[in-house]
């Protein structure tokens, strides 16, 4: 173990990683320098194929420049990426070369890829097999790889899929109770998202608070305008609120989260056709809907301080539907030591973590009010002896991306 420490420190001087996330019509890449994991630059190229496509690079250090460019596809938009990372004036490479690794974001890997795992035809052939179930998501992260292949010969690529982490639940978990052919054949069961982001919070959580990550039982709650609870004990998820899809679990910023399936076929019965109730589910729901205000939770907090009662109702509800997870989840875990809040939510809104943490005085956690009022940071927020500790830790997935390469190379 101390040896293969040894290798790895030396590894990192040398390692500048290069992590991708491809989406349907953007590219977001941050690059490492691992010596120190320390940012040398990010950067965004949205409106891919659209009008106007825009590209927001930022050095580290430096306030970002923004510059509309004609990009028409993802292979366009890494060769904008490449030039502004060797650029003379802007860039922080003096060669492509000097990259030694790309960690890519793919959103659904299915039971066939359960960690990080270097890219090769084979791979890329599984990721291609498993966008029936990410449609949306697995075709652009492939763009993005293949992209990376073309501007990068020879570097390894390395695919860190969101429903890793959570492939380490036991079929009661993870199974629905449908006849067994549905998920022989199709694979329908609970497969969870947003794992990077809940792996990297639960180990940099465990550091923060001296917890031991081997026998730790976390509660980590990523919310945001897409939310997700999942129940870790020992780096083991025990069960996780989104299933099949990201659609299930908690009330989001546009989707309904839990549902009785029932809703979907009364929707049909009365004309909705399956499209429209795609749509109503995943983009007219959740705070959203409720609210008729807006999707942002800054909003609905605004709105329902001057006593607009939808939004109150919309703020309660997301709040309630948390609270019913968490009480099963401590009970799974067995009494959680920690829970850990993160995402847009969970690390910036100050009356949300009150909402939730002061109905936890049951579990022995009391919300320490001044140190609440603070964001972003790695923060306690509970009050010094409380059973059940409550905490502020910022997700960073792109680090956890880019260590997940570091690992595999």
């Amino acid at each position: 173990m101390k040896i293969r420490r040894v290798l790895y420190f030396f590894l990192e001087v040398f390692v500048k990683v290069l992590v991708v996330n491809a989406g349907s019509s953007s590219l977001k890449f941050t690059m490492f320098n691992m010596s120190d994991q320390s940012v040398l630059c990010k950067g965004l190229v949205e409106r891919i194929g659209l009008k106007s496509p825009r590209f927001i690079y930022q050095r580290c250090g430096e306030a970002p420049t923004e510059e509309v460019l004609s990009i028409v596809n993802h292979n366009g938009a890494m060769q904008a990426v490449c030039y502004k990372l060797i650029d003379p004036e802007q860039g922080v490479l003096k060669n492509l070369t000097e990259v030694e690794a790309i960690g890519h974001r793919v959103v659904h890997g299915g039971e066939r890829f359960t960690k990080a795992v270097k890219i090769d035809k084979t791979v890329k052939d599984g990721i291609r097999q498993c966008a029936a179930l990410a449609p949306l998501h697995n075709p652009p992260n492939l763009e993005g790889i293949e992209a990376c292949e073309g501007f990068f010969p020879g570097v390894p690529g390395v695919a860190v899929f969101d429903t890793a982490f959570h492939q380490s639940m036991q079929p009661e978990a993870y199974l629905y109770a449908l006849p067994r052919n549905l998920y022989n054949k199709l694979s329908i069961r609970k497969y969870g998202f947003h794992g990077t982001s809940h792996k990297y919070v639960y180990y940099e959580g465990c550091r923060f608070l001296g917890l031991d990550p081997e026998t730790a039982r976390v509660l980590v709650c990523h919310l945001g305008n897409g939310s997700s609870i999942t129940a870790v004990k020992g780096g083991k998820v025990l069960d996780t609120s989104m299933g099949m899809t990201p659609l299930m679990g908690l009330v989001m910023g546009t989707r309904c989260g839990v549902l009785d399936a029932g809703v979907v076929l009364h929707l049909i019965k009365n004309g909705y056709t399956v499209d429209e109730v795609d749509v109503i589910l995943n983009k007219k729901s959740g705070l959203q809907g409720v609210s008729g205000v807006s999707s942002d939770m800054r909003d609905i907090e605004a709105a329902r301080l001057k006593g607009n009662t939808d939004a109150q109702e919309a703020f309660d509800l997301f709040v309630h539907r948390l609270l019913v997870y968490i009480g099963g989840y401590h009970l799974l875990l067995g009494g959680a030591e920690a829970i850990l809040f993160t995402g847009g939510i969970g690390e910036n809104s100050v009356l949300s973590r009150q909402a939730i943490v002061s109905a936890l005085e049951a579990y022995g956690c009391e919300l320490d009010e001044e140190a609440n009022q603070k964001r972003q940071i790695n923060c306690v927020i509970s009050k010094p002896g409380s059973k059940l500790v409550a905490a502020i830790i910022p997700t960073n997935e792109e680090l956890m991306i880019a260590q997940e390469a570091m690992e595999l190379i």
